[in-house]
């Protein structure tokens, strides 16, 4: 099945020549089902990259899934084009009324700073407290996450010693959630980030459980409420480029700048990065939409008891 996104919508024509089924608004109409309701809080600063990657990963679903961009009123793109964000994304004000199947919350390039010093920070803390009765499951990545665990439980991000940049493997560790149906013992997944919230204070809360965790980059994938809050660490939505970007955006502007690690063969920065953590990337968002989503909320969602 099909997502759906507005007619015009940039990326809408990679996904089309990736054979990804992307369904207009004229077309989605005329369907007798109800399609699964996803709102997508992008604080990426590449707004169009963002979008490609989140869509591509939504899309391997025999779901029908309709996505509304959201973004912060009390925030100013600096990277995104006006034109962009008036035409294809909604503030959050205007949504706060309805109700969605799931909801995401993206990471931003802001976990350095202190969370109450974010100049959208109080606008998120509405939106992650709305999300508790309005969204049947959320889904946190990166600082989206980190902020999550600390507005919803108090757990405070550390900095690391240097930037946590490459590929990682990681290692599932309660196989009987169906979140991670489907994983292998180990698998790959990219981080790029600063900070981190470690394993043991996340330990502290008992409504927490984590379910994949790394020797180097620590905790990857936990949930809270039985699924209704979902955290992940990574990105493992980012495509094959995204790491190999950021590298040689950075590489040359600072003197801490590290080549990714386990991400170019023979650490040759050449040469074309293999894509290996695709697989389970798709499979975790399959997971999250299926069992913490779709067969979780009913028909109408009106009437769903939050």
């Amino acid at each position: 099945m099909p997502i759906r996104v507005q007619n015009d919508l940039p990326v809408r024509e990679i996904l089309e020549k990736e054979n990804i089924f992307v369904m207009d608004e004229h077309r989605a109409t005329h369907q007798d089902i109800r399609p699964i309701k996803i709102g997508l809080l992008n604080l990426m600063p590449l707004k169009e990259d963002t979008e490609l990657q989140i869509l591509r990963s939504l899309s391997n679903t025999p779901l029908q899934v309709d996505v509304i961009f959201v973004n912060m009123s009390s925030h100013e793109s600096k990277n995104t084009s006006i034109s962009h964000l008036n035409k294809f994304y909604v503030p959050f004000e205007k949504i706060s009324q309805e109700r969605f199947d799931g909801f995401i919350i993206t990471g931003a390039p802001v976990e350095l700073l202190e969370f109450e010093k974010v100049d959208y920070w109080q606008e998120l803390t509405r939106i992650m407290e709305w999300t508790k009765t309005n969204v049947t499951s959320t889904f946190h990545i990166c600082w989206g996450a980190q902020a999550a665990l600390y507005y919803h439980y108090g757990i405070q991000k550390e900095v690391l010693p240097k930037k946590l940049f490459g590929l990682f493997e990681h290692k599932v560790q309660n196989r009987r959630i169906p979140l991670v149906r489907g994983f292998d013992d180990v698998f790959l997944a990219p981080h790029s980030r600063h900070t981190t919230v470690s394993k043991e204070k996340i330990e502290e809360v008992k409504d927490i459980m984590i379910l994949a965790e790394s020797k180097e980059a620590g905790v990857f994938l936990a949930m809270a409420k039985e699924g209704r809050q979902i955290f992940v660490m990574g990105h493992p939505e980012y495509d094959r480029m995204t790491l190999h970007n950021e590298y040689m955006r950075d590489k040359g502007k600072r003197d801490d700048v590290e080549m990714p690690k386990n991400y170019y063969p023979g650490d040759d920065e050449t040469q074309k990065p293999l894509l290996r953590w695709r697989a389970h990337a798709n499979n975790l968002y399959t997971n999250w939409l299926n069992y913490y989503v779709y067969q979780t909320t009913p028909y109408d969602l009106e009437g769903t008891p939050f």
